[in-house]
């Protein structure tokens, strides 16, 4: 039998990226966030991730924030850990954030790297040990270049990993040779943020993944991983490849995969409601073709 990726993953293996649900008039729907999170743990998420990419953090307000972690921890209760966002492009703000999303009742931080200033990796450096000196959570960092224009490179996420709440990364960096490089030196634990990456980087060492496309499927995703875990490597890729249509809908269609995780809820009648400006919502046809990969990986994955 395969021995788990790893043993005690700090927040969970299966995580999800939640998008942030909002009401047709464009405001925080806590009741619906509540209601979504509610059905991700039911189908097997064991973390939610708030305020990521997909939950639109750049245009939620720090009130919003917080109000939503309060909701969602309400909500799952002790059944999934919580993982806020608090990454922005100014430190101060960034321990502002951070305090906060602990006062509410997250149980780790995201915090990305800090995006159009593209500082060196001295500074970089210097950041991540100010938002893990700043409270209690222990951090995940988000390496998401093709986002924030700066690399956490191999050699700074190594030293980044001696900080004792420094523990986890969202992997978002297409290197996956750099990955294996942290993972032989370091006990950092690597969460795939890229959904066609589940199980190469879980094969490899990682902990699990952060999920956009898990909004939709949290189920057929978790069984990539258990399929894995039981010994099943066969099963395991077929899980992945019967997933890759749809994952190629909503994250490499040119679109954000806020806007077509929230096309996709819609039409399935879960909480999401509209994307906030300067997102637009996804087209007609472009629903049409997610619901369409949706259902034909649900229908592949009973049979």
């Amino acid at each position: 039998m395969t021995t788990p990726a790893t043993s005690a993953p700090p927040f969970g293996r299966a995580l999800c990226a939640m998008i942030t649900p909002f009401t047709e008039a464009g405001a925080l729907d806590l009741d619906g966030a509540q209601r979504l999170a509610a059905r991700l743990v039911s189908e097997g998420c064991d973390g939610l991730v708030l305020s990521g990419t997909t939950g639109e953090s750049p245009t939620t307000t720090d009130t919003e924030k917080s109000a939503l972690i309060r909701a969602v921890r309400e909500a799952v209760e002790e059944r999934a850990t919580i993982v806020a966002g608090v990454g922005t492009s100014d430190t101060r703000h960034t321990v502002e954030l951070a305090l906060a999303a602990e006062k509410a009742g997250a149980d780790g931080l995201l915090v990305v790297t800090p995006y159009y200033s593209r500082p060196p990796q001295d500074a970089v450096e210097a950041h991540f040990r100010e938002i893990a000196d700043a409270s209690g959570l222990p951090l995940m960092l988000y390496d998401i270049p093709g986002r924030t224009g700066t690399r956490i490179e191999p050699g700074t996420m190594i030293r980044l990993a001696e900080h004792p709440r420094i523990v986890a990364v969202k992997d978002c960096a297409y290197d996956l040779l750099g990955t294996q490089k942290v993972l032989d030196r370091t006990e950092l634990a690597y969460y795939a943020g890229c959904d066609e990456y589940i199980l190469a980087m879980y094969a490899v060492g990682g902990a699990g993944y952060v999920s956009t496309v898990a909004n939709a499927v949290p189920r057929q995703l978790r069984a990539i991983l258990d399929a894995f875990d039981a010994g099943d490597t066969a099963g395991a890729a077929r899980l992945q490849q019967r997933a890759t249509p749809l994952i190629e809908l909503m994250m490499a269609s040119g679109l954000p995969g806020t806007v077509t995780a929230k096309g996709l809820l819609d039409a399935l009648g879960l909480p999401a409601g509209p994307v906030r400006s300067p997102l637009r919502p996804a087209a007609g046809e472009t629903v049409d073709g997610l619901l369409s990969a949706y259902q034909e990986l649900v229908e592949v994955t009973r049979r």
